[in-house]
């Protein structure tokens, strides 16, 4: 006996996902893809705007201040985040609306106009 596929009730969701704005979410999602880049960014946000002095990621990260250097780079120039120079340290703020902007993206609404 000869079984019939069982038809799925489910409605299939169309994606509203533009290629353009799952390229812009890929480029996102790899720049925070990181672990010690994931503790950056909580830092940050748990210090509700306060700029953080990289010394600081130092310290908790336990990690040499080139390899935190780098992160924060990669953070910088994804827009994620804002760097300002005071003398010979650099201060990191959350870029406004950039984790937004991640979740606009997966939702596959509008992007937040920056």
């Amino acid at each position: 006996m000869r079984r019939l596929p069982l038809a799925c009730d489910t409605p299939v969701a169309g994606s509203s996902l533009s290629t353009r704005d799952a390229v812009e979410l890929e480029r996102l999602l790899r720049s925070i893809a990181d672990r010690h880049r994931l503790r950056i960014l909580n830092m940050l946000a748990r210090a509700a705007g306060e700029p953080v002095c990289v010394c600081e990621f130092t310290a908790a990260l336990d990690l040499p201040q080139q390899n935190v250097s780098y992160h924060l780079k990669q953070l910088v120039e994804a827009g994620v985040l804002l760097r300002e120079r005071r003398g010979r340290f650099s201060y990191y703020t959350l870029a406004a609306g950039a984790l937004d902007q991640i979740a606009t993206l997966v939702a596959g609404q509008d992007p937040v106009p920056a």
